[in-house]
């Protein structure tokens, strides 16, 4: 299985799910003792989030590239971004290396076109839903997202950030969160992502009416894959 690196600490709740699905999976894959050789490059999220909050973008996304050109000096060979945000600057990312780097929302993509669903809702962070760098992706793939209303929007991002984030659950949280998954399915939608790496700890296939698409598992799943294949790109 090839190296894979890992750019994570956004948050580090999400980042410690990563680490136990790339793992799972690569025992799956290879039986017995099995684990995936992982190099994980853990940011300071405080610092990330304070230039996402001040629209700083391209000096985060600085920081994102030095850690992945540093990953892949140290030996990885397959790269991903354990975030779903921070994939705006993908592009600052993918001109730092030179080896596969697998996006989130393609791998999110590619599962919904073929599950044979067009019209997913997604609940994640404000700069996710209102940003052109994920749902332009996912149109890419002739999918046509619908994200919650103003007020449900700034509620979910606050959770996220002020909660999930900090690894903090609270019923009062979900029970929001489901509500914005009752009206996205109202509105027409066929299924719903989690957005957010973190979103999974308040919604999951049991409190949502419509099939759920979770962005870690996706990610996870390309990962392996392409760690797996010859030529390191992910076939999801």
């Amino acid at each position: 299985m090839r190296m894979i690196g890992v750019l994570g600490g956004m948050s580090w709740v999400s980042t410690a799910h990563y680490y136990d699905r790339l793992n799972r999976l690569a025992a799956e894959a290879g039986g017995g003792l099995s684990s995936a050789p992982i190099l994980l490059h853990s940011v300071d999220f405080a610092e990330i989030a304070a230039l996402q909050k001040a629209d700083r973008w391209d000096e985060a996304g600085a920081i994102l590239a030095d850690a992945a050109a540093g990953l892949q000096r140290a030996g990885a060979e397959v790269m991903i971004l354990a975030t779903n945000t921070m994939h705006l600057v993908a592009p600052q990312i993918e001109a730092a290396i030179s080896v596969p780097f697998i996006h989130i929302a393609d791998a999110t993509g590619a599962a919904i076109k073929a599950q044979g669903l067009s019209r997913p809702g997604l609940i994640a962070t404000g700069f996710t839903m209102e940003k052109p760098f994920y749902i332009d992706r996912l149109q890419a793939f002739g999918l046509q997202p619908l994200i919650p209303d103003t007020a449900a929007r700034a509620d979910i991002h606050r959770i996220i950030f002020d909660e999930l984030c900090k690894d903090v659950v609270s019923d009062t949280s979900r029970a929001a969160f489901e509500a914005a998954a009752r009206e996205l399915a109202g509105q027409g939608a066929d299924c719903l992502i989690l957005g957010c790496t973190e979103v999974g700890l308040l919604l999951g296939q049991h409190n949502v009416p419509v099939p759920v698409f979770d962005t870690v598992e996706l990610h996870c799943r390309a990962a392996i894959e392409a760690a797996l294949s010859r030529t390191g790109e992910a076939n999801v």
